[in-house]
């Protein structure tokens, strides 16, 4: 009996391992059942009854169920996430050592998905706040009653941020012009990085 080993995540640690499964689980019609199911827990999570349910149906253990549904949910999450090509997806399960049609079948299962699991990514991903404007005022203290000949600037901001439509924000900072020039000069440089091909590849992963 052929073995094929798929990769998986554990639903919790987090961590990534590899199962072996034996190749009649890789039949068209279990794959298929694995492939819903992996889509369904992707769009309103997992139920663990359902492990259950396509156990008794398909006539394997839980487990083996468990994880080859979190196999196919890795591929596919990964796979979307990063938005492959049709060949490229190929091209990277053949590596697997599955047959020819269990290829196809996977490819299948990720052409009729990836832009669903690409929406349901994008709904679960934070609302981070956006800049929306920024107030500033230059203050410069030229004295005091115990030191009458001093100049302190002090630069104060006001910033408006947005997490909605109606959802707004105001942080009021302030800070000395040196502490702000470095700032500055940190945020270009920050800037400047993401031009290079690490960060676009970063950046085609989260979009």
């Amino acid at each position: 009996m052929a073995v094929h080993w798929c990769r998986y995540r554990d639903s919790n640690t987090g961590t990534k391992k590899a199962k072996v499964f034996p190749e009649p689980v890789f039949a068209a019609p279990m794959v298929f059942e694995f492939g819903r199911i992996a889509v369904e827990f992707l769009k309103r999570g997992i139920n663990s009854k359902v492990y259950e349910g396509a156990a008794r149906k398909l006539g394997f253990p839980i487990t083996t169920v468990q994880h080859g549904v979190e196999g196919l949910m890795f591929l596919l999450t990964e796979s979307s996430k990063l938005m492959i090509s049709d060949v490229d997806f190929k091209d990277s399960v053949m590596v697997l050592g599955f047959s020819t049609e269990l290829n196809e079948i996977l490819l299948q299962l990720y052409v009729e998905n990836h832009n669903t699991i690409r929406s349901t990514l994008t709904q679960l991903a934070p609302s981070l706040p956006s800049y929306h404007n920024l107030e500033w005022r230059l203050d410069v203290q030229l004295g005091s009653r115990s030191m009458r000949q001093q100049v302190v600037p002090m630069v104060t901001m006001l910033l408006h941020l947005t997490t909605g439509d109606t959802d707004n924000r105001r942080c009021l900072l302030q800070t000395n012009p040196s502490t702000l020039l470095h700032l500055i000069t940190v945020l270009e440089a920050a800037l400047a990085s993401m031009k290079n091909n690490h960060a676009r590849r970063i950046l085609r992963n989260i979009k």
